[in-house]
């Protein structure tokens, strides 16, 4: 018999005496055992590690695998019982474990959900905090890669296959809606008129219509990768706002020959009140680059009509 730690013959002799030793073989047994029939009554080992199991409860599994996790890491674990163990799906990362099972969850969520894990905060299905698994995933992805906390690429990935847009760049909110309106697009066949869309529109839990028309009327604060996601499901911009926008933003168009009548009072001005045409060139004058503008003129002298050549060589321009 083998013992971890030193025994004294006389304690030793008691416990026989009393008949309360238990071998290490025998405790292994009964640790493999409540393993095994915890594995067949919920599928899998991933025990809390303050479990008790047992009929008086007095086996603690949790711990039980705990300290085989921890045989296991130091290299310790007899190559059989690892492989009795891995029978019975024995998991010897919690991380990974956890996250397998978040995992599933949300496979589950995103398929009641047109395929989208953009769940709320405080989301629960099954009894499981997805929202709160998925915030958590969130904010690692906001950790640089390779520091504590950040979360791996493999990880990443696997959300990606169930929703790419599972961590946008932009407010889950934002996405969560679109959710709901790319269902709403599908259950009508993509035949949707968002235009008319009545702004009190609720579908899903969400203010679909009044969305809808923000995004329309914001279409140019969004981001390209938005446009095109609200573009697949035949959402745009509204055209009369844009149009709007344009119309307030545009600069009136001057002709040519209204600038040339802007620099020649301008001129004027300069003369009357200098008494020459030595216009340095940054000088401005009533709001005209006059410096500029007098030497453009006499740059494109062959293409000035011969009214405008009068007007200038009136006011003393020499060429």
């Amino acid at each position: 018999m083998r013992f971890r730690t030193p025994v004294d013959e006389n304690v030793l002799a008691l416990f026989i005496a009393s008949r309360v030793l238990t071998g290490e073989n025998q405790f292994w047994r009964e640790g493999i055992n409540h393993a095994r029939r915890w594995h067949e009554e919920t599928g899998g080992l991933d025990v809390p590690y303050s479990e008790m199991v047992g009929e008086e409860r007095k086996f603690p599994l949790g711990k039980w695998l705990s300290d085989r996790r921890s045989e296991h890491a130091a290299g310790e674990l007899a190559r059989h019982r690892v492989d009795m163990l891995d029978q019975l799906g024995m998991i010897w990362s919690v991380s990974d474990a956890r996250f397998e099972a978040g995992l599933d969850w949300a496979r589950v969520w995103a398929k009641g959900h047109g395929g989208s894990l953009a769940a709320p905060a405080r989301a629960s299905i099954g009894g499981y905090a997805i929202g709160t698994w998925l915030s958590e995933l969130r904010a690692a992805v906001q950790v640089p890669v390779g520091q504590p906390g950040a979360l791996v690429p493999e990880r990443r990935r696997a959300l990606e296959e169930i929703d790419p847009w599972w961590c946008p760049a932009w407010p889950i909110a934002w996405q969560r809606v679109y959710a709901a309106a790319r269902q709403w697009w599908l259950e009508a066949d993509g035949r949707v008129d968002w235009a008319a869309l009545l702004a009190d529109t609720v579908f899903e839990g969400e203010q679909l219509g009044r969305w809808v028309k923000a995004q329309r009327a914001g279409w140019a604060d969004l981001d390209q990768e938005q446009r095109d996601l609200l573009a697949a499901i035949g959402i745009g911009e509204d055209q009369e706002l844009a149009a709007a926008r344009a119309a307030a933003t545009a600069k009136p168009k001057v002709s040519r020959a209204d600038r040339f009548g802007a620099g020649l009072a301008a001129l004027a001005a300069f003369v009357e009140r200098e008494g020459h045409v030595r216009v340095p060139r940054t000088h401005k004058e009533g709001g005209v680059s006059l410096g500029s503008w007098l030497n453009n003129q006499k740059a494109r002298r062959d293409k000035l009509t011969a009214e405008q050549i009068g007007q200038l060589e009136a006011l003393g321009v020499g060429w």
